[in-house]
């Protein structure tokens, strides 16, 4: 265990919004109903609520913000610009901190709202963000930059968040949790391996649990990211990205465990955000089985992965399984 890059860490700056630590509760009926359903056991599931995050309607991009908006980075700032698409969730969050903050906020959404806003585009609207709305995902990072400068031309100073603050400095609010988790978890009984499984986008998340349990030199665990939309090559590409960026912020001189890296994108079906039968199922049965809501962008898909990884026998019954809730539930309400 790297000590002192661990330390580091705990020290680092932030900007403390989240409700911490968030819940790991057991999904013991949806184990039993696993188990009975293929005639063999099952591992035991646990669920890391970090829908509960709290601020902003919570889930992971509360702890991301956490430390990309950490105090030092917001002087003299007026204004936070980020982007997504319609019905983001970093949108989401992101405006709300600005709010939180007394700042101005300008989201560039790809995509136009038709009729009444719902779901994250209406909250986005209820936290008092500008929406420019431009037509394609590759026109977003220009049009934040012309908004940066126009609120300079005001005498203002912005500070542009990129997409779902996924940066080294956004996945140490991850790594972070790794800590969190790993305390949780040795009050349980020991298990022979523990599979973390969590949705993957622009995979800050999935970087910083990497980083987390490499400092801790964990070889009894392996990390699953699961793709909403990109390919799994690119996803463990920036993953490895990313962690590295945060590796190198806080001096950690130790190895990046690739080799408990795994990515997934055999549930991102006919593209981001468009649910999947697999993925409904997951829904369902979450919700049946454990009263925990999913979402049809990230976590159901997330979720179909695992049952799937379940049921193929890739995970020993002698295994835990923790997956991370990232929240998102505003998009069951569009």
């Amino acid at each position: 265990m790297n000590e002192q890059a661990i330390d580091r860490l705990g020290s680092w700056p932030r900007l403390r919004l989240a409700a911490l630590p968030t819940r790991l509760t057991p999904a013991a009926n949806l184990s039993r109903h696993l188990a009975s359903s293929f005639g063999a056991g099952a591992p035991e599931i646990l669920v890391k609520m970090d829908a509960e995050t709290g601020f902003g309607l919570g889930g992971n991009k509360v702890r991301k913000l956490e430390t990309f908006l950490a105090p030092p980075r917001l002087e003299g700032v007026t204004h936070l610009i980020t982007t997504g698409g319609p019905q983001s969730n970093h949108c989401r969050v992101t405006a709300a901190a600005a709010a939180h903050l007394g700042l101005g906020c300008i989201l560039v959404v790809n995509g136009a709202v038709h009729g009444e806003p719902r779901g994250n585009a209406l909250l986005h609207r209820l936290f008092g963000a500008r929406i420019r709305t431009v037509g394609e995902r590759s026109e977003r990072a220009p049009a934040m930059e012309e908004e940066a400068r126009l609120v300079a031309r005001e005498h203002g100073k912005a500070l542009v968040v990129p997409l779902g603050a996924s940066t080294g400095l956004g996945a140490l609010g991850y790594a972070l949790a790794a800590l969190e988790l790993k305390a949780q978890l040795e009050a349980l009984p020991q298990r022979t391996r523990t599979w973390i499984l969590v949705s993957a986008s622009s995979c800050g998340t999935l970087a910083g649990l990497l980083l987390g349990v490499s400092m801790m030199e964990r070889e009894d665990v392996r990390l699953v990211g699961v793709s909403a939309d990109i390919t799994a090559d690119d996803m463990r590409s920036e993953t490895l990205r990313l962690a590295g960026e945060g590796a190198d912020m806080l001096d950690f001189r130790g190895s990046l465990m690739e080799e408990a890296l795994e990515t997934d994108d055999s549930q991102v079906g006919e593209g981001y955000g468009i649910p999947t039968p697999a993925s409904e199922e997951a829904i369902e049965l979450f919700g049946r089985t454990e009263g925990i809501v999913l979402d049809p962008v990230y976590t159901g898909k997330a979720a179909a992965g695992m049952l799937a990884r379940i049921r193929s026998g890739a995970v020993d019954a002698h295994d835990r399984v923790v997956f991370i809730h990232t929240g998102g539930h505003p998009a069951l309400l569009v």
